[in-house]
């Protein structure tokens, strides 16, 4: 297949982030390779959303730290970035509804509509006017766009739009009243976006009351799924427990790694321990300005958080 025949995948990540580990970024960086691997996906960008402070679990601290921590962590990063948009509304947000509001902001950065997984879509995901001259129209296949070039021509795009809100200058908020005129313009591409997650929140689909059986047919029938699991774990058990996960099989991606990582079983929760216990093995969980932003803002440090 061909990069422009390839379906272009935006990977977003929901969760505390309390804080952000090596492990999330390890998640991101293992999915990209192993859609990569498969021939048929170009990863062009990831997306961290922490999730709202009136989420309500013990030890949250408020999303500012959250956020600049995330910032911390992926400012090496050509390709994932950190949204607040969660993180700014007056409440808690589904998981669903911050897919939507991603996949809407897409259409109004794109101009077009973007695919679900499972209904492809015959016309031009990301295009434009077919009077206008493709931004990257060019005769030279040398310079036809990468996924990262594509990935930062839509982020410039959604700088255009952004207003910052107080006390968190190094954050944007995108505002969907704006308006964009016809400044994208791109080759016709597919663009999906995916929900990125861990075994652990595809399990969680399997407890009784937990997910709006609505919402799962959303994330997982419309946007799609990719799991990479910790070691040990049965996804495809968790799958057959379902019937929504059962149904929606084909549009859950499984990231298969035959060597097991280390920075595939760091978590959150660990992290917290070693910080309260000064156990120095934090630096392999966090990365150092995290560590440093940490110590610095006095987080973590007492068992409440």
């Amino acid at each position: 297949m061909t990069e422009r025949s390839k379906t272009h995948v935006i990977l977003l990540s929901c969760g505390s982030f309390n804080p952000v580990t090596r492990g999330h970024l390890h998640m991101f960086e293992k999915a990209r390779e192993y859609l990569h691997k498969t021939g048929r996906f170009i990863v062009i960008g990831g997306i961290i959303s922490p999730v709202h402070d009136s989420y309500g679990k013990a030890g949250l601290v408020p999303s500012r730290h959250r956020l600049t921590m995330c910032q911390l962590a992926v400012q090496s990063s050509d390709w994932i970035r950190v949204d607040p948009w969660e993180c700014y509304q007056d409440t808690w947000q589904t998981t669903c509804s911050v897919l939507e509001h991603h996949r809407d902001l897409m259409k109004r950065v794109t101009g077009c509509i973007l695919s679900n997984v499972n209904t492809p879509s015959t016309t031009p995901v990301i295009g434009q006017p077919q009077k206008e001259t493709p931004m990257y129209q060019n005769h030279n296949p040398a310079n036809k766009p990468t996924a990262i070039k594509l990935w930062g021509k839509m982020s410039e795009s959604l700088g255009k739009i952004c207003c910052v809100r107080p006390h968190i200058e190094r954050f944007t908020f995108v505002d969907e009243n704006a308006n964009l005129g016809t400044a994208m313009r791109y080759e016709e591409i597919e663009l999906r976006i995916l929900l990125l997650c861990g075994s652990d929140l595809l399990e969680s689909f399997c407890i009784p009351g937990l997910w709006k059986e609505s919402d799962m047919e959303v994330i997982v029938g419309d946007f799609g799924v990719v799991v990479v699991p910790r070691d040990g774990t049965d996804t495809e058990r968790i799958i057959n427990h379902s019937s929504v996960l059962r149904k929606h099989k084909d549009n859950i991606i499984v990231v298969k790694d035959d060597i097991n990582h280390p920075m595939s079983v760091v978590s959150s929760t660990k992290s917290r321990l070693a910080l309260q216990h000064g156990d120095g093995h934090v630096v392999e969980y966090l990365n150092q300005p995290v560590i440093d932003y940490i110590l610095q803002s006095q987080l973590y440090i007492n068992a409440s958080g």
